[in-house]
């Protein structure tokens, strides 16, 4: 099983790939065959950069198009007051006194310095389907757990966030 995507993931990885595939390819050929011309290539730096640059985009592509090929497409559709995808949600950490906020979103666009976790995190598994007023379990592994209760939920979009690296 791979990983879990909305169609919006899909099309912005589609994208990334067309991009990849006809621009930066092009540039990447474009600078080894401008490197190779200059002569020995035993002592030169620019060959080896234009081609490790032509390499890293190559696996890019590869570690994108097997990415789709194993999707599992996840809905994005939550009802009003429930959470779901890409909606940030205040939550009360009983046992620390604390309050914070979380986006949740599929773990290609997961940054956890930014507060956006993934649904297949244990804070994103406890919370999705779950409604303003309740109180969660967050289930760390078979001998940990604790509590948050749901403060409120703001409907937001998938908005301009990007995709992980390797």
């Amino acid at each position: 099983m791979g990983e879990k995507l909305t169609k919006k993931d899909v099309e912005k990885i589609e994208q990334e790939i067309e991009h990849r595939k006809l621009v930066v390819r092009q540039e990447a050929i474009a600078a080894v065959q401008e490197a190779r011309a200059q002569g020995d290539l035993s002592e030169n730096f620019e060959y080896y950069a234009a081609k490790k640059h032509k390499n890293q985009n190559e696996s890019r592509i590869r570690y994108l198009e097997n990415m789709l090929k194993h999707a599992t497409i996840v809905s994005d559709d939550s009802e009003e007051d429930e959470v779901g995808m890409d909606d940030v949600v205040e939550v009360y950490f009983e046992e620390d006194d604390e309050v914070e906020k979380y986006k949740l979103v599929t773990s290609i666009r997961g940054n956890s310095m930014e507060n956006r976790i993934s649904i297949e995190s244990p804070i994103g598994k406890a919370l999705r389907g779950h409604h303003v007023g309740e109180r969660v379990e967050v289930k760390v592994n078979d001998s940990y757990s604790y509590f948050l209760v749901i403060r409120s939920i703001e409907k937001t979009g998938a908005e301009d966030e990007g995709i992980r690296s390797f």
